[in-house]
């Protein structure tokens, strides 16, 4: 789990940081530089599902990054990229404990 939040984080970087960071420059320099962020995703990302894949079912690791995903993502977008927290976020992250109970249960 811990490589999974890991990898999460430089995802969101490389998908989302060029918008604040990058605004300037033409969209070619951003997909390079996203790529290079990208590289170090993959390489925490694919050891974390094989390993995780011995344990959990492939829909329990989906769901696992999904929640991991919301719960990176929230923090980068209101303390990173500046954007205001909103009661959304908090109905979205109750919408995956239910995904999360239903793919966990039995």
């Amino acid at each position: 789990m811990l490589l999974l939040v890991c990898s999460n984080v430089f995802m969101t970087f490389a998908w989302y940081a060029h918008l604040r960071d990058l605004s300037a420059k033409p969209w070619y320099i951003a997909a390079v530089a996203s790529w290079g962020i990208a590289l170090f995703e993959y390489l925490l990302q694919v050891p974390a599902n094989r390993i995780g894949f011995q344990v959990y079912t492939l829909a329990q690791l989906k769901i696992m990054q999904e929640v991991i995903t919301l719960a990176v993502f929230v923090p980068f977008a209101v303390f990173y990229m500046n954007q205001p927290f909103k009661l959304d976020f908090v109905w979205a992250g109750l919408c995956l404990l239910g995904a999360v109970y239903f793919m966990f249960r039995g």
